[in-house]
Parts: C-alpha cells; structure tokens; sequence
C-alpha cells in the first residue's frame, strides 16, 4: 500500500465547500484526507511527502465535450493522444463524443472505446452514444442497450435533432431510463452558409453570419419538449445572451434542465477572428463582447451549470483554407484549465465555483466518479500553480491536431501534477 502526502497546499474542493490551506493524502489510489484538519492524526508511516508551498490541489477536471478521431479518423486524434493531452491539462476523465466513423450507435462500438480506453488511456474516458443511428435525426438508438454497455450520455454531438417528435420520444425514453439528454443547439436552416456571428462584423469581413436566433429557437424548442416528457435535459454549448435567459427561466419553473458552455465563448468574442483566423471557425460561433460577458455572469450564478473544452481536432488541409471553407473545430484539452482561470485572476468568477463547473459538476450530472476530494473518492485530483505565466505554442501541444484557438496566448496557471487514481499519469 503506497501512501503519498500533499502538503502546505490551498485545498479547493466545492463538493463540500472547502477552499482553505491544508493537507490531501492520497493511501493505495484512493483519497483518505484532504482539507485543514488532515494531519490530525500525524503523517502515515512510510508516505512520501509532496510540499506543495501554496500550489493548489483541485479535484481532476471532468470534461463533458471531447471529439476524438478514433475510430475512423486516427490521423486527426487518437484515444491515446487524447489521454496524452487531458492529462497535461489536469483532465482526469472525459466524456467522448459518438462523431466517429462508424458512429457510437451500437454496442460493440461502446464496447470499442472501453476496452481501448483501458488499453492505450492515461485519463478515464467514457463513451456518449449516439441519440439517433447514423446521427441521422430519424431512428432512435438502443438506448437501453447503449447505457447498459457504458454509454453514459445520449447526445448528436455536432449535430441537431431537426424533428420534434424524434426529440420528445428520446427525452421520454431517456427519462424512464435515467440518462442525461445532451443536445447542440444550432437551426441548421437558419444557420444556413453562415461562419461566424451575425453582426457588423460579419458584414465588414464579407462572411454571411449566424443569428443568436438559430442557437436559441431550438433550446425553446427543447426546453419546452423537457416541461412536456420530464426528461434530463442538457444544452451542450451555449453563447448567448437570449439562451441564458430561456435556461434560467427554464430552471425557475424547476425543469430538469441544465446547460455547458464552452471555455471558447467564455474567454474569447468574434473580433478574435481578425484577419480570417480559421482556428477561431468554432460552433457555437465566437459572439459578440456583450454576449460572452452575460455568459460569465450565467456561470457566476449558476445558470450556466459546466464549462467544456468543446476539444474538436481538425488538421492542416482543413484548417488552412479560406475562413468560409475552412473546418469548425479547435483542440481545448490542454488548454481548458488555464483559460478558465483568466476569470478567476480577472475576478469574473470565484476559484471555487469555477473548479465546480469545470470538475464537480459535469461528475455530478452525468453520474461520474471524480469531481472530488472526499475521503473515499478516487485519487484523481491535480496540483496547480495558479499563478505561473506561460506561452502557448505549438511545438508544445500534445494532441496530434495543433488548431488551437490559443496558440500564442499568454496564459497565468500552469499544471503541475496529474493523478488518476492515485497514479501520476502527468508532471511538469
């Protein structure tokens, strides 16, 4: 039995509240003590002593968004290579995307992604299924089948139901089997050839835009289906003003609802589009300062319940054309943790509920271990210096995808360590 002390360290740990000058012990993969009163009984004999002098230890980010390439697409992301950059960016576990070739629809698919989680991961990855075959829009998936194998979401990834009643029968579904419903939010129709917001800035580069409206028509759609099924509803990504609005009136009602953001929208705004920058061609669109500043506020008070990376890699020959031609997509794994605490260094968001939506939260919704640092959890937790200035570039970057949406920002935070149960699968 290996016992690993961590001391001198600043304990943050939403899920009992706890952020104060303490002490973690990590005994055999799993967490016996973390908070101030920790050493009460003295150190273990025979532990290794880690002084963490004022580092933070958090409990391992839980990303609810990740796009991998494998199957079908292993030039551009591997499980593998996912891990490799989760766990250099604190992420103990995530949650993977059905957009592979073939699509997360069937269990010997689920199946796949498990035993080559296990096989070739760093971190815990757990597959999402498909809500639709094909990711079609028509035919519901075995949802039942698909849970019962691992799946532990239903979502279309990328894609939006277009039909109401396909949707109101998988949220009925979904709930009699209590699985979470997460959903993208885009009218493919009116989004239409549209590459980035609508607005005058759109207008002065020549790119046709994407209304707000197109993202919040289909989440009233949905909110509304969610009042009629009573089904667990979740907004994958949202970015605007008038969505947060509909999702905190939603949750006054108390609907099953809840929403993620992605740190893209919540740390960058369209004028981040300059000169044509493919990198910054995401889904949801980059929005306009107003809209990401009411966004931080709906994560601030709760409206917005998780952030994600929304990690999507994309190579070269799709990146490097034309703005308009060019893929939808930026990597975000390595990236999510320091992004995220340019809010808490600008004192946007307070440590504590910024650690809660990136980690104890997506654990919580979606019925993960993890997400904490209660003695008995899983040892996946992660040591930060939150003030530590670094560039990111591109020689450094561990995903075999370099689309960035970052890359060469100058960010303060800096992961130092990564365990998974127990095990340091990450050190700086």
């Amino acid at each position: 039995m290996s016992t690993t002390v961590f001391t001198n360290a600043r304990v943050v740990d939403p899920s009992r509240g706890i952020d104060e000058t303490g002490t973690v012990i990590v005994e055999d993969g799993t967490i016996r003590a973390a908070g101030a009163d920790a050493l009460n009984q003295g150190v273990p004999e025979g532990a290794s002593l880690v002084d963490c002098a004022g580092k933070a230890v958090l409990p391992g980010l839980v990303d609810a968004r990740v796009f991998v390439g494998e199957p079908g697409a292993e030039h551009r992301e591997t499980i593998a290579s996912a891990s490799r950059a989760a766990a250099a960016g604190g992420v103990t576990s995530f949650i993977m995307m059905p957009d592979t070739a073939p699509v997360i629809d069937d269990v010997a698919l689920v199946e796949f992604v498990l035993r080559t989680a296990r096989e070739t991961a760093l971190v815990n990855v757990f597959p999402a299924a498909a809500i639709t075959k094909g990711l079609a829009g028509g035919d519901l998936s075995e949802f039942g089948l698909l849970h019962e194998a691992g799946a532990v979401a239903l979502t279309e990834g990328r894609h939006t139901v277009a039909s109401a009643l396909v949707m109101r029968r998988a949220l009925t579904y979904a709930r009699d089997m209590e699985i979470v419903v997460s959903h993208a939010t885009q009218d493919p129709t009116l989004a239409s050839s549209g590459v980035m917001n609508e607005g005058l800035l759109a207008s002065w580069l020549g790119l046709p835009g994407i209304p707000r409206e197109a993202e919040a028509i289909p989440l009233q759609r949905d909110l509304m289906l969610a009042r009629l099924t009573g089904g667990r509803y979740h907004a994958a990504e949202i970015s605007t003003a008038m969505s947060a609005a509909a999702m905190r009136r939603a949750k006054d009602e108390g609907l099953p609802v809840t929403a993620g953001i992605s740190i893209n929208n919540l740390c960058l705004n369209e004028n981040d589009v300059g000169e044509y920058r493919t990198f910054f061609r995401l889904s949801p669109p980059l929005r306009g300062e107003e809209d990401r500043l009411a966004m931080v506020e709906a994560l601030r008070e709760g409206t917005v319940d998780i952030i994600v990376s929304a990690h999507d890699p994309q190579d070269v020959d799709t990146k490097r054309l034309p703005f308009a031609e060019a893929a939808v997509g930026a990597i975000g794994l390595e990236t999510l943790l320091a992004a995220a605490l340019r809010l808490y260094h600008s004192g946007d968001v307070p440590l504590l509920r910024l650690v809660e939506a990136l980690s104890t939260a997506p654990a919580r919704l979606f019925g993960l271990p993890g997400g904490t640092l209660k003695p008995g959890a899983p040892a996946d937790l992660v040591v930060v210096d939150l003030d530590a200035p670094w560039v990111v570039r591109e020689a450094d970057i561990r995903s075999l995808s370099k689309n960035t949406a970052f890359e060469g920002a100058r960010m303060q935070g800096r992961v130092l360590q990564t365990l998974v149960a127990g095990a340091t699968v990450f050190s700086a």
